[in-house]
C-alpha cells in the first residue's frame, strides 16, 4: 500500500500551496537525490508485490532509463562525487512515473478483493 498523503488537501487550498511550495522545493533539493540524477519515484523500495508488478508494467524505455539512473547514482555514490549541474535532475523533470502505476494496481487489488468478498444471496 502507498503511504498516506496530504497533497490533495494542500492542492485544494491555493494559499496553503503557495505557503508550502518553497519548503517542499527546499526539502527536495536538500534530499540530494536530484544531484545524483535520480527521480523521486526511483527511491520507492521494491519490497512489495505491488511495486514489483508496477515495475513490470513500465514501458521498456522508462524501465531502461530507471536502471540507467540507478546505476549512475550508484557509481557516483561509490566515487563520492555528484553529477555535473547539466546532468542533475531538474525539478521540472522530476515527475512521477511509477506512482500512477502503483495507484492503479492498488485500485485493481481493492476491486478484486471487493468482488471476492461479495456474498450472493438467493431470493426466496
Amino acid at each position: 500500500m502507498s503511504q498516506p498523503s496530504l497533497a490533495n488537501a494542500i492542492i485544494k487550498r491555493p494559499w496553503l500551496k503557495r505557503w508550502l511550495m518553497p519548503m517542499a522545493n527546499w526539502y527536495a533539493d536538500a534530499a540530494g537525490y536530484r544531484k545524483l540524477g535520480l527521480k523521486a519515484d526511483d527511491l520507492i523500495p521494491e519490497e512489495s508485490e505491488t511495486v514489483l508488478l508496477a515495475l513490470k508494467r513500465l514501458p521498456p524505455k522508462e524501465a531502461y532509463d530507471r536502471v540507467f539512473r540507478m546505476r549512475r547514482a550508484f557509481q557516483c555514490s561509490i566515487a563520492h562525487q555528484l553529477l555535473p549541474k547539466s546532468e542533475q535532475t531538474k525539478p521540472e523533470e522530476d515527475v512521477p512515473y511509477l506512482t500512477p502505476l502503483i495507484r492503479e494496481i492498488e485500485a485493481e487489488t481493492k476491486e478484486r478483493e471487493d468482488l471476492e468478498a461479495m456474498v450472493v444471496a438467493r431470493r426466496k
